[in-house]
Order: C-alpha cells, then sequence, then structure tokens
C-alpha cells in the first residue's frame, strides 16, 4: 500500500470511529496518527478528519443525492472513507487526480476492492459537478441550535458559519526568549508569513496551518500555539509583578505558562483535578523553560481543604470547564458528544469554583473567570448569578477589545477578529 493511500485509510478509520462509534477525535488520532511516519502524512490525516466532521452533513447529503440505496451499517467504514475522499476535493482542494487515486487504494486496502469502483466513480462525480452547498447547521444538535438563537438572535447564523470554517494558527511569541517582531523575521527568514495583532502583544497569525516542528525554536521554547483569544486572558489577568496567584484548572498549560513568560516571578500554583493532564503542563512548562517557581497540584479546586494552605491569594484564573461551544472549529466533534443533560452539572461545578474559590483571595485580589463558551446559562448569566450571592464582589471592566459587552463580562464570539469564542470577567474582592 502507498504511502497516500495509508493515510487515507487511517483517516476513515479515525471518521468511523468518530462518527460511528461516539469516540474522540482527539483519542482516536492519538492512536492512529503513530502508524505514520511521514509527519506530512500524519498533517494530511488531520486535516482530512477536521474537514469532514465540520461539514458532515454536507458530504452525507451528496450520498443521499448520488446513491440510490443508502450505504448499511456494515459499510460505516466505506461511508467515512468517501466522506474522506470528499473532503480532499472541497474544502481542501488537494490535487483531484492523486487524491482520488489514494482513496480508491485505500478502498482496496481496507478489504473493499468489490467497491472500489462506486469509489472512483463517485468522486469522479464530485470532481465534476462539485459538492451541494449545504446548510453549515445541519448536524448542530436541535437544543443547542434553539439556544444559539434565544442568546442570540442577530448573530447566531454567523456563530454557527464560523464555526464550519477552518480557523487561522495563532502563534504565541515567548517574550522571555525575543521580541515579538524579532520572532517574525525568524519565521520570514524560513519563509513563513505572519501577522501581528493590534489587541494582543504577543501575538501572530499564520493564514496557513503546518506542523509545529516546522516553527522555528517551537522546540526550545521561543514560540507557543495558543489562539488569540486564550491569550488575552493573560491581558484580562493584569498581575502585579512576583503576585501569588492560582490557575484552578491548568491543563494543558498554556496560559498559566504565558503568565510566567510575562513574568518568572510569579508564585503560582498550577492545578488540574486530572493528575495525568497536569503532567502535559509540566511538559509545557519544560518545553518554554519556566515555572522555577510554580508548583503543580493535582486536586479538585472545589474542594479547598484538600489544597489551600489557608495563605491569600492575589488572583485566582477560573478557566471552567464549559460546553466548549465557542470552539466547535478546532473540536469539531464536540458536536457529535455534547448533550442537553451535560448542561446542568457543568453549570453547577463553574458555580462551586467561583464560591469556593473566591474564599482563597486576599482583600483587592482579582478572580478572571473565561470559558471557551458561547452559551449565556454558562457566562453571563453564572456571572450576574455569582455577583447576586457574593456581596464583597464587583465586576471591572474590561474594554471592547475583549469582545461585546455580556453582562458583567465580555463575550466574543467565533471567528470575531480570528478568534475564538471566549467569555471574561474580571471580579475584584472588596
Amino acid at each position: 500500500m502507498s504511502a497516500g493511500a495509508a493515510s487515507r485509510a487511517v483517516a476513515a478509520r479515525v471518521l468511523d470511529a468518530v462518527l460511528h462509534r461516539g469516540r474522540s477525535l482527539k483519542a482516536e488520532l492519538s492512536t492512529q496518527l503513530p502508524t505514520l511516519d511521514d509527519p506530512r502524512d500524519r498533517a494530511l490525516v488531520e486535516a482530512i478528519c477536521f474537514a469532514v466532521l465540520r461539514q458532515p452533513a454536507r458530504f452525507e447529503g451528496a450520498l443521499k443525492a448520488w446513491i440510490p440505496r443508502p450505504l448499511g451499517k456494515r459499510d460505516e467504514e466505506l461511508r467515512a472513507l468517501l466522506y474522506a475522499g470528499f473532503a480532499q476535493l472541497d474544502p481542501l482542494a488537494l490535487p483531484a487526480h492523486a487524491a482520488v487515486a489514494a482513496t480508491v487504494e485505500a478502498a482496496r486496502s481496507l478489504g473493499r476492492a468489490h467497491q472500489a469502483g462506486m469509489v472512483n466513480a463517485l468522486l469522479r462525480r464530485a470532481q465534476r459537478e462539485g459538492l451541494p452547498a449545504g446548510d453549515p447547521a445541519a448536524h448542530w444538535p436541535q437544543w443547542l441550535r434553539g439556544r444559539l438563537q434565544r442568546d442570540w438572535p442577530q448573530d447566531h447564523a454567523r456563530i454557527l458559519e464560523a464555526s464550519a470554517q477552518t480557523p487561522p494558527l495563532w502563534l504565541r511569541v515567548n517574550r522571555a526568549r525575543q521580541s515579538r517582531d524579532a520572532y517574525r523575521q525568524r519565521l520570514l527568514e524560513a519563509g513563513i508569513e505572519s501577522h501581528p495583532d493590534a489587541s494582543a502583544a504577543d501575538a501572530l497569525r499564520l493564514d496557513a496551518s503546518l506542523a509545529v516542528a516546522q516553527l522555528p525554536g517551537f522546540a526550545e521554547g521561543a514560540v507557543s500555539v495558543q489562539d488569540l483569544s486564550a491569550q488575552r486572558v493573560a491581558d484580562a489577568l493584569s498581575l502585579p509583578s512576583g503576585a501569588r496567584v492560582l490557575d484552578a484548572c491548568a491543563a494543558p498549560g498554556g496560559k498559566a505558562a504565558h503568565l510566567l513568560e510575562r513574568d518568572p516571578a510569579l508564585r503560582l500554583i498550577a492545578m488540574d483535578v486530572d493528575a495525568a493532564r497536569l503532567e502535559r503542563v509540566r511538559g509545557t512548562f519544560a518545553r518554554i523553560g519556566v515555572g522555577a517557581n510554580a508548583r503543580l497540584v493535582a486536586a479538585d479546586a472545589s474542594r479547598l481543604e484538600s489544597w489551600w494552605d489557608s495563605t491569600p491569594l492575589d488572583a485566582v484564573l477560573v478557566d471552567a470547564p464549559c460546553s466548549a461551544t465557542g470552539i466547535v472549529r478546532r473540536q469539531p466533534d464536540v458536536l457529535l458528544h455534547r448533550r442537553e443533560s451535560d448542561l446542568m452539572p457543568l453549570l453547577a461545578t463553574q458555580a462551586q469554583l467561583l464560591d469556593s474559590l473566591w474564599k482563597t483571595l486576599a482583600p483587592g485580589g482579582v478572580l478572571l473567570y473565561a470559558t471557551c463558551s458561547v452559551l449565556k446559562a454558562e457566562n453571563e448569566t453564572q456571572i450576574d448569578a455569582f455577583l447576586a450571592r457574593a456581596p464583597d464582589a464587583r465586576a471591572e471592566p474590561l474594554d471592547d477589545s475583549y469582545g461585546r459587552a455580556s453582562g458583567a463580562g465580555r463575550q466574543r464570539l467565533p471567528g470575531e477578529l480570528g478568534g475564538d469564542g471566549f467569555f471574561y470577567a474580571r471580579l475584584r474582592k472588596q
């Protein structure tokens, strides 16, 4: 089997597991990608899988229009391969001859030689006629579409459209190593064009994605991959030098590392309830070369008796567990796994974190509440309810570079300024 066919077969296996068996995209990729030696093949598999999962209803519509008899349950892997083939033609726009030939060969390698002719015919038709335009919201659960319409009556269509698009690659330059302008020059010397952002001092945007191994100095910690919206957390916290700060839900460690890049003297506690995920924070710190004064703690942040020594904190970051509805373009399988019944436990966890961690703040201290959600129940309404039950809490305004006003906080919708959907609320203890 050629390398091209192998990569298409891997993409089909991943998509079959995610679409038809409820598996996590991240988990499947972590298992399947190591079977491919060439990083270019691994990058192609990722690109195919993301392209399919951002618009699966579009590819399903093509099959329904072009196949008289629907594919059955025993043909789910074949369906996934056809979706992968369609995605190569549109939106990925790969050279059609190579994409079709490799996908047909992959069908044979998957034990479907008897259906290779059908795969070839369908992909050739897609090449000739183009795929149906499709509805970018067709695969969104109805309950979630309803919430978006209620929360954002003027913007819900734009949220759905932006969530189906390929996001740019955002880089965070490690200012402890070099300035943003200096690193931008390094990129140019490597033939990589980038664009600075006026709202985020450390951010560079790459319009074309590439593997991190191609980024100059990545392995040595000169730069990290982090979305624009996530980078604004450090700005919203605006910590004094040497502050004692808790990142309560720290994994995988990008926001904590950003804080330490800006001020190595911070006395930072990086906490996560999952000890295995906390190891990713340790790895992030090691690559970047930060964290000498940091303490990593595996604990439930809301259970103060398990970790807090009663010494008041200057600042707390609550990057709360949420529905992830603001990052569907980066985690498209969220729409396959998220249930309406998930929302109430998430709201309860968010409220518990706010109530518990507020007790750890010194008078004058700051708590920044953030989510990658666009649902008002998790954001505006959650913070309004907390302020109503915490008389010593006062919301401090953030400017419109953080998004539109939403209750006591700010909401950025997906795609605005090229960033992910994100909510920020900055609270000061009286």
